[in-house]
């Protein structure tokens, strides 16, 4: 879980603090209006909570289990997610690629800490 709170909280920054300045120079689109700059935002809150949530888990053993059950959807949500993206949508660019399988070896690393570890926790 260090390492996806090591990347979220990065990410969440990234996409949320300033969407405006930030994405045009990465992406290939400008935030413009009120509600997209609400949409980064939003993903911003979501991406801090889950990793408060995740620090918690290493910091107490009674938070452990739901953190990384949480861990291991987020980031194989967002890997699914992708997988779709590439059916639907095409190839994407080589950070979002590389992306993918970072969020899918995490979310395989969680699930797999999940069914080691939570029988003795």
């Amino acid at each position: 879980m260090l390492i996806s709170v090591a990347i979220v909280i990065p990410a969440a920054l990234f996409y949320g603090w300033n969407p405006e300045y930030v994405l045009p120079y990465f992406f290939d689109f400008e935030v413009k209006t009120t509600d997209l700059k609400s949409v980064f935002r939003a993903i911003l809150g979501l991406y801090l909570s889950f990793s408060l949530l995740w620090i918690l888990g290493i910091m107490k053993s009674n938070f452990w289990k739901v953190a990384t059950l949480s861990n291991g959807f987020f980031m194989s949500g967002i890997a699914i997610g992708r997988l779709l993206s590439l059916v639907f949508d095409g190839e994407s660019s080589d950070l979002f690629f590389y992306g993918f399988f970072g969020e899918a070896i995490l979310a395989c690393f969680a699930f797999y800490q999940f069914k080691k570890y939570a029988k003795s926790i």
